[in-house]
């Protein structure tokens, strides 16, 4: 686990006013070390690290407007397998798939459950509350997903090159916070950052993610228990016939 940068300030720095200066820039690039899973070791597949920022020493601003994006369930998994929305947003999971699904959480992010719905068809969630999702079905145990919610405005997810830019960034100090699912929690913690955002913006430089330490682990269904073996027909029980 490295953080590789040198941070250069001046007392300049110290005399900007955020409220006047003009919002800037923050950019960066996230690589991530130490990776069992195949598109990381091969293709250098660097998507879906979560990184935002939180004001220091100043109220917090309105998060962005909510908006309303899908999560699609097909070939039995939700595509995309990582988003980032702002608090209030709208997630639809369209199932496109020939068989029943069940979109779910139990987690601290939010806990949430769209019930079980049959092909051809879509439910809604409305994320009222800040924190990270993860998200599973209820029929399929391989199935799950990730969705940040921000009550900040200032977040990205990155693509597959890990770089990340996020824009509208008044001048000031922020505490820089990082979430990838196959990260334990202190390699995480020890890459959070307190920067300096001037009205030029700020490069980062590059953010390493160790998985050193991360031991994939079976998750329980929407009830706490272990998922019923399920068939190639995909008959359960409680499914309807």
């Amino acid at each position: 686990m490295i953080w590789r940068w040198v941070i250069f300030s001046s007392a300049a720095l110290w005399l900007v006013d955020p409220r006047a200066a003009l919002a800037a820039t923050l950019s960066g690039q996230v690589e991530i070390t130490n990776s069992r899973d195949a598109a990381v070791r091969k293709r250098k597949d660097y998507s879906g690290v979560l990184l935002w920022l939180e004001a220091v020493d100043r109220p917090a601003p309105p998060s962005s407007p909510p908006k309303r994006v899908q999560m699609v369930q097909r070939d039995k998994r939700f595509t995309p397998h990582v988003i980032a929305i702002p608090l209030g947003s709208i997630v639809d999971f369209p199932n496109y798939d020939p068989i029943f699904h069940n979109a779910f959480s139990n987690f601290s992010g939010q806990p949430f459950d769209v019930g079980l719905y049959p092909p051809g068809t879509n439910r809604s969630w409305v994320f009222r509350q800040p924190g990270i999702v993860r998200v599973f079905c209820n029929i399929h145990p391989t199935m799950s997903a990730v969705i940040g919610v921000f009550a900040t405005p200032w977040f990205a997810v990155t693509p597959v090159s890990g770089k990340f830019t996020i824009t509208d960034v008044p001048p000031g100090e922020y505490q820089l916070r990082l979430f990838h699912e196959r990260a334990v929690p202190e390699n995480l913690q020890a890459l959070e950052r307190r920067i300096r955002v001037s009205d030029a913006g700020l490069v980062l430089p590059l953010i390493s993610i160790s998985e050193t330490g991360f031991v994939p682990a079976p998750h329980l269904n929407k009830y706490g228990q272990e998922y019923p073996p399920v068939s190639n027909g995909e008959t359960y029980p409680g499914a309807p016939q």
